[in-house]
């Protein structure tokens, strides 16, 4: 199939990283070749080169690439293979997807185009909810002082006003994300250091230190396994902290996070990142080791030390 250039002029490449998870992608990849502003090409990273998944892309009926790799880059050096990759085809905006997610419908890539034009935007994010609680957020987001849960929490006013649709300077990377060529020219793409866990937030302090416009579209969403489990609340929920639920995923959540608050523009968070995970170990969980872990892992991250265990 030949492509054919979206009727704005404008080229429109999506990037889904995947590994292991063909069942879930083929789901992901049905949404994303429906959309009523179709992309012009699409692109899929699969970091288990398995043959079933290329078979798969292949099958799509929107012009696809297929990229095996050998070695396993992670969400962040999967994410960086596939943007570059769209940009080398000519691409004017990139469009981001996992591959256990998927959009919640096929207007989803015109609302963001249409959001971002509209508010002169170089990234802009759909919500992302619970893909089994669609008013659920799949991630507690706090807006200004108060932690939202809810989709309908986040509009300004009462809960069902859609006066305003646009959450300024605050995006979820990845699940869903537009970004203009310009913005990843002057960004650049995910750290593949980081393999997985903290990548997003990485890029989301380089958006904010742009200067960028960015935000995140409140009439349009992103369906995606729920992660709000992870988030633990303290302090009698007027704060979260963060408690991956195995081993793995803490190793690599505590040391890149190590590594980003030692980055300009996180660092003014530092004190609070040690208030709220010394009150979770050593005060509501009574749990010494987890702190002295917590510790080690973001020395780690501080000093650069990305070794993989």
């Amino acid at each position: 199939m030949t492509d054919e250039q979206g009727v704005t002029g404008e080229r429109i490449v999506g990037v889904v990283v995947t590994h292991k998870r063909r069942e879930l992608l083929a789901e992901s990849l049905a949404v994303l070749a429906a959309q009523d502003r179709p992309l012009d090409h699409l692109i899929v990273v699969d970091n288990a080169a398995e043959p079933e998944v290329g078979e798969l892309v292949a099958g799509q009926p929107i012009p696809t690439t297929y990229l095996p790799s050998q070695h396993n880059l992670g969400g962040a050096g999967g994410f960086a293979l596939g943007m570059l990759h769209a940009l080398a085809l000519g691409a004017d905006w990139v469009w981001c997807a996992d591959d256990d997610g998927r959009p919640e419908g096929p207007q989803v890539l015109s609302t963001l185009l249409a959001c971002a034009q509209r508010h002169r935007l170089g990234q802009v994010s759909p919500v992302v909810v619970n893909i089994a609680s669609p008013d659920d957020l799949a991630f507690p987001l706090r807006r200004g002082l108060v932690w939202r849960r809810k989709r309908s929490e986040l509009f300004e006013g009462e809960p069902d006003s859609t006066s305003d649709d646009l959450l300024p300077g605050i995006a979820s990377l990845m699940n869903g994300a537009l970004f203009s060529s310009d913005t990843i020219d002057r960004i650049g793409v995910p750290d593949l250091r980081l393999f997985f866990r903290g990548d997003e937030v990485e890029m989301h302090r380089r958006l904010a230190r742009s200067g960028i416009g960015f935000g995140t579209c409140l009439t349009t969403a992103y369906l995606h396994p729920d992660g709000s489990d992870e988030f633990r609340p303290i302090l009698g929920g007027r704060m979260h902290t963060q408690y991956p639920d195995n081993e793995v995923k803490r190793f690599f959540t505590y040391r890149n996070r190590g590594y980003l608050m030692s980055q300009p523009g996180m660092r003014k968070l530092l004190p609070q990142e040690y208030a709220r995970f010394g009150w979770y170990f050593l005060v509501q969980q009574r749990d010494p080791a987890g702190f002295r872990e917590w510790m080690r892992l973001r020395r780690l991250g501080r000093s650069e030390r990305f070794e993989r265990p």
